[in-house]
């Protein structure tokens, strides 16, 4: 089988039976963490299934939590940062803000994602991203700021400007199964550099197209390399050698 990685999937989001099956479409997944809880339930899947790797950080597209519990998250991955990849996900609540449902000031959740970003610098962990568009910028201001350079941007969707200055940072981004009939996403993919590029699902997140009705689950990824083997005009070996590498290096699986 060609191997593949993962690169960024909510594994606790599925049920538990689902779990081992699962890992049968794959050498690794790169779990991220929504919250707490989420930290927690990973790390105990990650125990149970050496495929997991966990990344400990709260996804910003929610409630932000309070200071007294952010500096208790901090501190219970700072505890168990050897059991961690990376810090993720993290970053600003873009959807939120555009659909007008931020409950809190946009500038506390900069303040909170420039707390992980220090995080990852002080543990040497990468971080793992969510950040499109012109909050793209604002991260990059902060990972600049804080000399982050193991950055990875997943599911990520900007104009030329931004797509120049990530990559030549190089920060990486992942590419979900929505490359195969997002012309968007298509364009990303001729654009950007082969060796800065992952893939992932961001599963139990649900896709469109061929996908529809479809449980989302990491062999969809062999879709996505497809795809980018035309795109790039390359092998679908290559494709899969290339991500696969670029994946196991940045997370060091």
């Amino acid at each position: 089988m060609r191997r593949i990685i993962d690169a960024h999937i909510h594994i606790d989001k599925y049920k538990e039976e689902e779990v081992s099956d699962i890992l049968s479409d794959v050498t690794a997944l790169i779990s991220v963490s929504m919250d707490f809880q989420s930290c927690l339930k990973n790390l105990t899947l990650s125990k149970k299934y050496s495929a997991i790797k966990p990344c400990f950080g709260f996804h910003p597209e929610q409630e932000l939590p309070s200071e007294s519990q952010l500096q208790d998250l901090l501190l219970w991955i700072k505890t168990n940062k050897d059991e961690a990849v990376a810090i993720g996900e993290v970053g600003l609540p873009y959807y939120l803000r555009k659909k007008n449902q931020l409950t809190q000031a946009y500038e506390q959740y900069i303040e909170y994602l420039d707390a992980f970003i220090r995080l990852a610098k002080q543990l040497d962990l990468p971080i793992a991203l969510h950040a499109v568009y012109d909050d793209a910028h604002i991260v990059c201001d902060l990972l600049e700021k804080h000399t982050v350079s193991k950055a990875h941007f997943h599911w990520f969707k900007g104009d030329a400007k931004l797509i120049n200055r990530l990559s030549a940072n190089e920060y990486f981004i992942s590419i979900t199964p929505d490359v195969v009939y997002e012309e968007e996403i298509r364009e990303l993919v001729r654009g950007y550099p082969l060796e800065l590029i992952m893939a992932e699902t961001d599963g139990p997140w649900p896709f469109a197209g061929k996908f529809s009705g479809k449980k989302t689950r990491p062999a969809m990824i062999h879709d996505s390399i497809e795809e980018i083997a035309k795109i790039k005009k390359r092998t679908i070996q290559q494709i899969y050698e290339s991500i696969y590498m670029n994946t196991k290096n940045f997370y060091i699986v």
